[in-house]
């Protein structure tokens, strides 16, 4: 068993590297504390000058513990950049762990069981409905992760999924729901810590930017081992084009809303991702909006994953030794150990970023 990765560690790795280019960082401490006691803090990281109005965004750890296969990837960027070749009128921001709990504690949501790419959303305007959502709670909320109720949970499970197929079972449950706070894939019921923090950041690191082009890193859907560049948004936007153009056949790209698929393994059903809190937020900015999604495992064995960390949360001891192996296997699962996997991820997604570079150098 590898051993699971240290949170202040990572978080040191990442200072230090935007000390070698002569950073500037902006640090947004989190009110709760990692399962160490350690201090959480989201970092902001800008090389070059602030006032640019052409910047380069990546964006790690929406989903906690994809944070490190993030962050890895920041680090890797600023560790290859000529800093000295940096025109004026361009910039670097690194947003560093916008769910730091999530990344601290090796869980994909956060401190409020949400799922931050089911919360940016207007918690004013009301939440969506998920009602097919109720049918399945119980498959989540089983008090037992093995035994008696894990397996009439399971036989819940098993029958919806015959009804159904595993598709449809996902388009369900991955859309997100705002009823059961202990439930799975839940959207919360107000705007997070980390979804106001983002909002800061528009206003003070983003907002003066005539032209943006912005990755949000992920892993955990799609085919295994490759990095898929992505827009995910609710409608088509103008700047897509000019995504298309510079990406090619590289990209793919994903408009949600009820009663959508993908084959992409990303949900489609789902709302409140960030991408689109972005484009909302940003309307004046030339915005390209994109993701990297990194595929690993099959999505059924990921659900499983993602369901025994849920359990594990609600009701178990994250310390003992079988919570212990619930987050290596989680942690597996998302940041797998096979080197040629970080290898090529780690290759492909310098690529994507290296293009982007290029892209805003040449206006």
């Amino acid at each position: 068993m590898r051993s699971l990765p240290d949170y202040s560690a990572q978080r040191a790795r990442f200072l230090a590297a935007v000390a070698r280019v002569n950073g500037k960082v902006t640090y947004y401490p989190h009110p709760l504390s990692g399962p160490k006691g350690e201090a959480l803090s989201t970092d902001v990281a800008v090389i070059g000058d602030p006032a640019a109005d052409n910047l380069l965004l990546i964006v790690s750890g929406t989903h906690g513990v994809e944070g490190y296969y993030g962050s890895d990837s920041q680090i890797a960027w600023l560790d290859g950049l000529d800093v000295a070749a940096i025109p004026v009128g361009v910039a670097l921001v690194m947003v560093h762990l916008i769910n730091p709990w999530g990344t601290a504690h090796l869980r994909r949501v956060n401190e409020d069981n949400a799922d931050l790419n089911r919360n940016f959303i207007d918690f004013a305007a009301g939440a969506p409905d998920n009602a097919a959502y109720p049918d399945l709670h119980a498959v989540y909320s089983c008090k037992d992760l093995d035994g008696a109720a894990r397996q009439q949970a399971d036989a819940l499970l098993q029958a919806s999924r015959e009804a159904l197929g595993w598709t449809g079972v996902k388009r369900i449950v991955e859309a997100g729901q705002y009823q059961f706070a202990d439930g799975i894939f839940f959207g919360g019921q107000q705007a997070s810590w980390s979804h106001q923090t983002l909002k800061t950041i528009i206003s003070r690191h983003l907002a003066q930017a005539k032209r943006i082009i912005s990755f949000d890193l992920h892993t955990g859907a799609g085919a295994y081992g490759h990095p898929m560049l992505m827009a995910i948004a609710e409608r088509d936007y103008p700047a897509l084009e000019q995504a298309r153009a510079i990406f090619g056949e590289w990209l793919t790209v994903l408009i949600t809303g009820a009663g959508r698929d993908s084959e992409t393994g990303v949900t489609a059903t789902a709302t409140g991702y960030l991408s689109q809190f972005m484009l909302d937020h940003l309307p004046e900015t030339q915005l390209l909006q994109l993701v990297v999604e990194c595929g690993t495992l099959d999505g059924e064995e990921m659900h499983r994953r993602v369901r025994n960390d849920h359990w594990l949360h609600l009701y178990g001891d994250p310390a003992s030794d079988r919570g212990q192996q619930i987050k290596q296997d989680l942690y597996d699962g998302f940041y797998p150990c096979d080197p040629d996997w970080q290898a090529l991820i780690a290759f492909r997604t310098q690529q994507i970023f290296a293009r982007a570079w290029k892209a805003l150098l040449s206006k």
